[in-house]
């Protein structure tokens, strides 16, 4: 007799469950409802999402894989807390894919993708207008993503899904909050770049845009001690 688990549809639907959290969870992250420190208890993950805990196990390991979560032997799992060097190290690899990016659209974008990048603008910033930050951020998240979809390129776009959604894990942990908006005129300016097929300029402005965000977050600050031993081994 077959088992029932190890039939395709079984399969299909323990696929589907493990999306459902993976995608709650990332979701959760990029919103600021889950922040660095936070453990993430299988069990409770389980009952919370009426699934098993291999679901939750096969949810985890995938945003350990994309660094959104970080599994601790025989402590589970954890939102990570990325330190100021791997911070900038996050940016500077965010900064070459989106310009390679911007300038891959700006060479031949054509008139339907300009369109939606503007429409798509005009969402963001109506959400920031009305004081939805959490939606504007989510809007302006989803405005790289798109951006990358249109270079018709699937490594960077993987690339930059990856690096896109650690920027809010980066914010949180050294400022303490989430920019007040992505850059809403970086957007636009970027959108009338790509319109004009002046990939030299697309560039241009999406690395100042990536320069901006950084500098927001003051990663290039001395870290402070973490233990006494640092503190104590140190020259006075």
């Amino acid at each position: 007799m077959l088992n029932p688990a190890a039939s395709p549809a079984a399969a299909s639907s323990g696929a589907a469950a493990e999306e459902r959290v993976h995608a709650a969870i990332r979701q959760a992250i990029v919103d600021h409802r889950l922040t660095p420190g936070t453990k993430l208890k299988e069990v409770a993950l389980a009952e919370l999402f009426r699934v098993s805990r291999a679901t939750v196990r096969g949810a985890l390991a995938r945003l350990a894989h994309a660094h959104l979560v970080e599994l601790r032997r025989n402590r589970g799992a954890i939102i990570p807390t990325p330190s100021a060097a791997e911070s900038r190290e996050v940016f500077e690899a965010r900064r070459a894919i989106e310009c390679a990016i911007a300038a891959k659209v700006a060479a031949g974008a054509p008139r339907k993708d300009v369109a939606a990048l503007r429409e798509w603008v005009a969402s963001e910033a109506a959400a920031y207008a009305r004081g939805d930050d959490r939606g504007g951020l989510r809007l302006s998240i989803e405005f790289h993503r798109r951006l990358a979809g249109m270079a018709a390129n699937a490594v960077l776009a993987r690339f930059l899904d990856e690096i896109v959604f650690r920027t809010p894990l980066i914010a949180l942990t050294h400022r303490g909050h989430a920019p007040s908006s992505c850059g809403v005129d970086d957007h636009l300016a970027l959108v009338d770049a790509i319109a004009a097929h002046d990939p030299d300029r697309a560039v241009e402005v999406m690395r100042a845009h990536v320069d901006n965000l950084e500098r927001e977050l003051n990663l290039h600050r001395p870290e402070p001690p973490k233990t006494l031993a640092e503190v104590f081994a140190q020259p006075a």
